[in-house]
């Protein structure tokens, strides 16, 4: 799918019809993602041959697309605004204007549409040019773009960037459920003569962002400020500066791949963990010494388990192919909407994840019984901050991620998850074929989703090196099959 194998046919803007201007403040949650990367997710969808023929499917399947994410956008106002820093203003907002819209791409494709469900490894680059580039200029920064490619005849992608410090993963995926369900329950209205329709109320945003107490968190909001400065300093620009930093994708010899594992690969795997749990001996360093190992747990999450078992694989392949490769560190975000103290409404719009890095040796990867030592450090982890705090040795990460980075070290991370539900976003044509997240070729990440055709299982999205996606791939479907 190269860029060339795209027609362009319209650059459209859709705007909610009739939103009053909105301000939304960022928390502290949200300034972390200030200038990261945009979070790219395509939804691939098989269509009939009635409704795919290029002649049908933009004189009606993209009219009915449009008119129902104006509809939704009534709804999410800030997704069609854009995030700004005034200069009255001590942190960033973002601000919907009437006359604001998102930037909407229609698209066909000349690919092969079977080709690109496959989750066999392709090339890196085949994605990018189903997912809209998302402006950011100094002064401003857009929140979310859109690209609804065809492929004639079998199905379309939309391609979605999001402005992850507005929303993360858990607000994202509200959204298109959002959009989802008002496109295949309301008729084609036009948006001038149409009442906005409602949403069922578990998919209506929340937005009172006076429910999070920065001071309650961390105790001072003088040390959240200096936790950020650390993590996105930019020497070479203004502190107020909003243009995204360059977090190029690696597109050049590189593969991209999904990986599946099953409810029973799963329980193949939790038992392999449990059965070695006493027998495998971690060693803890002195900086880590207060990050002792919890006791045997009755079960493992598939969170724990996919992770361990997906970075201990990538680990060992990137070792294998580059032997000096042999230090590595994991982090993963959680979504702390239940966790705060009160909870606060799962439907929550905006950023509501903290980050944890893994204790332990960053050589544990490569070790023989690599997966059941990163399962345990992941385990006891998770079981610490449930124990203690979500925020348990907050003040720590920056300055333990700064020091890792200047080691060398590669820092595996996460994105989506397995709980979020994507395979269930049903625009009126059925269930996706395929869902991806793009963005993880900016860097180690590993996404995940869950299984679309198996109650249980997961799918694992990885961007490699070609030599380190075959070798992954061996030790990956390979150690299914040991016992």
């Amino acid at each position: 799918m190269a860029s060339n194998n795209i027609k362009i046919h319209q650059q459209c803007r859709v705007a909610p019809p009739s939103a009053p201007q909105t301000s939304l403040p960022l928390v502290f949650f949200d300034m972390f993602w200030l200038r990261f990367h945009p979070v790219e997710r395509i939804f691939f969808y098989t269509l009939p041959i009635t409704h795919s023929n290029p002649s049908i499917f933009f004189t009606q399947v993209v009219p009915k697309l449009k008119t129902s994410l104006s509809h939704t956008l009534q709804h999410f106002p800030p997704l069609a605004g854009n995030v700004v820093w005034s200069d009255s203003s001590s942190k960033p907002v973002v601000q919907y204007t009437p006359g604001d819209a998102v930037s909407v791409v229609l698209a066909e494709s000349e690919a092969d549409f079977d080709h690109a469900l496959d989750n066999a490894p392709k090339e890196a680059s085949e994605s990018r040019c189903l997912v809209p580039h998302l402006e950011s200029l100094d002064s401003r920064a857009s929140v979310m773009a859109l690209q609804i490619t065809l492929f004639p005849n079998r199905g379309f992608a939309i391609g979605i960037s999001t402005h992850h410090a507005v929303l993360d993963g858990k607000s994202s995926t509200l959204f298109l459920k959002a959009w989802a369900s008002l496109c295949k329950t309301n008729d084609d209205h036009s948006e001038s003569s149409s009442p906005t329709p409602s949403l069922a109320p578990e998919l209506e945003p929340f937005f009172d962002r006076t429910v999070i107490e920065t001071a309650t968190v961390f105790g001072s909001s003088s040390s959240i400020d200096n936790l950020f400065s650390k993590l996105l300093s930019d020497e070479d620009s203004d502190p107020r500066c909003l243009k995204l930093l360059s977090f190029h994708p690696k597109l050049e010899d590189h593969a991209r791949g999904s990986f599946v594992l099953t409810g029973a690969d799963l329980d193949k795997l939790r038992n392999r963990v449990l059965s070695k749990w006493d027998s495998v001996d971690i060693v803890e360093e002195e900086s880590n010494s207060n990050s002792g190992v919890s006791s045997k747990p009755t079960k493992l999450s598939t969170f724990v388990l996919t992770c361990a078992y997906a970075t201990a694989c990538i680990a060992k392949a990137w070792h294998g192919v580059e032997k000096e490769k042999n230090k590595f560190c994991f982090g993963f975000s959680v979504d702390c909407r239940a966790r705060l103290e009160p909870p606060i409404p799962e439907n929550y719009f905006g950023n509501c994840v903290w980050g944890h890095l893994v204790d332990g040796k960053p050589s544990e990867f490569i070790e023989e019984e690599g997966f059941v030592i990163i399962a345990k450090r992941i385990h006891s982890k998770i079981k610490q901050m449930l124990d203690e705090s979500v925020f348990h040795g907050a003040d720590t990460v920056a300055p333990r991620f700064i020091a890792l980075v200047k080691e060398g070290i590669e820092m595996f991370g996460i994105a989506g998850s397995n709980r979020f539900g994507v395979y269930g976003i049903d625009f009126g044509w059925g269930k996706p074929s395929k869902v991806e997240i793009v963005s993880i070729d900016r860097a180690v990440t590993i996404g995940l989703a869950e299984n679309r055709d198996n109650k249980g299982g997961v799918e694992v999205g990885v961007v490699l090196k070609k030599p380190v996606m075959k070798l992954f791939g061996t030790l990956f479907y390979g150690g299914l099959s040991d016992e």
